[in-house]
């Protein structure tokens, strides 16, 4: 279940029982504790008045008459309009680039402090660049849209990644990584991170990436990436 599904359900489960648990409210949308934690907090932030009465017999409350009163924008939505946008002028074509950068901007400051904190660590792992002319984009296809939420949680808690991955010979193996940037070569978008297995950095194509999972446990430390020449970090670009 995604977030914006999970906190749809949070909602309406506290409609209809009037009275929950964190614990409870997790076991119905399977998820941890935590991370009902994290969207009851994220659903205040959007509007919503949830009461937390402590003790045996208590629990979280919505008012009845609370409604969404904030834009309802995650951290990857916005990164997801940011990128596009990045994207579109790193190809040379973005047509009305001040309007689309001035609403981008209001959007971000909609946003509460703790997710423009997150959406700028975020795009501190972003670069963008040109792809050389010979690369073959014959066999492009679509990414999966699992790959995003996957990122922003590996890359903003460092937590390893494991995908299933289609090489350019159709071969598929399980990969298990350090995520450490993404790489936007228009029209092709990369994973790049440290490959342990390999001990050497390695570039993943997303249209080849399926099955995203981010491994709890042992977060990692970010590497120094040496990029090629015309590469640059997305937030230059926005500057």
């Amino acid at each position: 279940m995604n977030i914006r599904l999970r906190q749809d359900a949070i909602v309406r489960s506290l409609r209809r029982c009037g009275t929950s648990t964190i614990s409870a409210l997790a076991a119905e949308v399977g998820a941890s504790r935590r991370t009902v934690l994290r969207d009851i907090s994220a659903l205040r932030d959007q509007g919503f008045v949830i009461h937390a009465e402590p003790g045996r017999g208590g629990g979280l409350q919505l008012d009845p008459q609370s409604v969404q009163t904030a834009p309802r924008l995650s951290v990857i939505e916005v990164f997801a309009l940011l990128i596009s946008v990045a994207s579109m002028r790193a190809a040379g074509y973005l047509p009305f680039s001040k309007l689309a950068d001035a609403g981008l901007a209001k959007i971000e400051k909609a946003l509460p402090s703790d997710k423009v904190r997150d959406l700028r660590r975020f795009l501190d792992c972003l670069y963008v660049g040109e792809l050389a002319p010979q690369v073959d984009l014959s066999t492009m296809g679509s990414m999966d849209p699992a790959l995003l939420p996957a990122f922003e949680t590996a890359f903003l808690q460092r937590l390893h990644l494991r995908f299933s991955y289609r090489d350019a010979k159709g071969e598929t193996s399980r990969r298990y990584v350090e995520p450490q940037a993404m790489l936007i070569l228009p029209p092709l978008w990369y994973l790049v991170a440290w490959d342990p297995a390999r001990n050497d950095f390695r570039h993943f194509r997303m249209d080849r990436i399926s099955k995203p999972v981010c491994v709890e446990g042992a977060t990692f430390r970010r590497r120094n990436i040496v990029f090629q020449d015309g590469v640059r970090p997305v937030k230059q670009i926005r500057n």
